[in-house]
């Protein structure tokens, strides 16, 4: 049976928070709101979780399960080597609505699907989110809806596609953007828009000192 918990009020707040806590260690599903879209989310680091999220929202392999973090300094964990422009970028734009794509540290023991070897890192701009990453951990965290359907920006919406699958619904409100976020790919010598979203391509053109027309450019590997 799921709970939903209101985290307007700190009692009940508190209450999730802990109860999120202990679903996520147990290698249960937990649906969370961020500052983009509400979230799906499993301990990063639990391959079986990963798998039971992937499950739940009807989604392949093929569609890799993105990453939040709680912190600027976890990124450096979890990527082989963090790039000038990777610096930039999170001081910049993190905690927000940007994604980062980059080479994962070879010595990752996790599996969240077919990545080669890449990662989407994000820090959300929620104070809720960011209690929950700073308790747990990095999670793996992907929009809390059926693969197909809208994404839900809101605990009820989430609940309405995913209903008794998820034990626990941290409900922060609607999300304050309710689009998702911009997505650069930084794998590459150059980086690459992959996805325009909460932050706006000019503004990441102007921090990385290139043009808009750049950043959107194919790039060749």
């Amino acid at each position: 049976m799921s709970t939903v918990y209101d985290c307007a009020d700190p009692d009940s707040r508190a209450a999730g928070l802990t109860a999120a806590t202990s679903a996520l260690k147990s290698g249960r599903l937990v649906v969370m709101p961020t500052d983009t879209l509400y979230g799906l989310a499993a301990d990063a680091f639990d391959s079986s979780a990963v798998s039971a999220l992937l499950a739940a929202k009807r989604r392949g392999r093929d569609m890799p399960v993105p990453v939040l973090v709680g912190s600027w300094n976890t990124i450096d964990g979890l990527v082989f080597s963090v790039r000038p422009q990777a610096r930039e970028l999170i001081q910049a734009f993190w905690p927000g609505g940007l994604s980062l794509v980059v080479q994962q540290a070879p010595s990752l023991a996790w599996d969240l699907g077919d990545t080669r070897g890449t990662v989407m890192l994000r820090m959300p701009l929620h104070p809720v989110a960011l209690d929950l990453l700073r308790e747990v951990g990095p999670l793996a965290v992907s929009s809390a809806n059926v693969s197909g359907q809208p994404p839900a920006t809101t605990a009820a919406q989430a609940r309405e596609q995913l209903g008794e699958l998820i034990g626990v619904y941290l409900d922060g409100g609607p999300a304050a953007h309710a689009v998702a976020s911009t997505i650069v790919d930084l794998t590459a010598d150059q980086p690459r828009v992959l996805r325009e979203g909460a932050v706006a391509v000019a503004d990441i053109a102007e921090v990385l000192g290139m043009s808009p027309e750049a950043l959107r450019s194919p790039v060749s590997r």
